[in-house]
């Protein structure tokens, strides 16, 4: 039997933690299904990965700051985008009341 994307997804709770489920590791590639519903990134954190991760938004919607930007990008369902490795960024804020699913694809270049 398949496993699904959308299964066992929680009910829109913005005090719940994030949800990181690994889905699948082989050398230098890494595939996580992060689960959203109205966090963002504590206060001055900045993400600063040694892995490029490439990303699409599958339900939901959120704003993703990259460091070098001036502007809060607005990713909704089927957005997309390559963030370089060290490529320093952050979640300003992910959809309140709805779940936002992300698949997140880490890989070495």
């Amino acid at each position: 039997m398949p496993d699904n994307l959308f299964a066992a997804l929680p009910l829109p709770d913005v005090h719940a933690a994030e949800q990181f489920d690994e889905l699948l590791t082989r050398p230098g590639l890494r595939i996580e299904r992060i689960v959203s519903s109205g966090q963002a990134s504590p206060a001055g954190f900045w993400y600063d990965q040694a892995e490029g991760e490439w990303l699409v938004v599958l339900s939901g919607s959120a704003g993703l700051r990259l460091e070098h930007e001036a502007q809060v990008r607005v990713l909704r369902v089927g957005d997309y985008l390559d963030i370089p490795a060290h490529c320093r960024h952050r979640v300003e804020w992910t959809e309140a009341g709805v779940i936002t699913v992300w698949l997140a694809v880490f890989y070495c270049a």
